[in-house]
């Protein structure tokens, strides 16, 4: 079983796609599955960010959702 990505890892991952797609002699099937690549990836990422949201508002002992800077 594969480790799971960093946020860092899976940007970084995301970055590398955006570019392959953005090759003019990229195929489309190339492209289709760069694509599903990005979305998953994204998907991972916004789960990330929001698991480390949950995980600051329990150490604050606040339920509320509040604005993080």
């Amino acid at each position: 079983m594969a480790r799971e990505l960093t946020l860092d890892e899976t940007f970084e991952r995301l970055e590398e796609a955006i570019g392959s797609l953005e090759q003019e002699d990229i195929s489309l099937e190339e492209s289709f599955k760069l694509y599903k690549e990005g979305m998953k990836l994204v998907k991972s990422c916004n789960d990330k960010i929001d698991k480390v949201e949950k995980e600051v508002l329990k150490l604050n002992g606040n339920d509320e959702t509040e604005e993080l800077d």
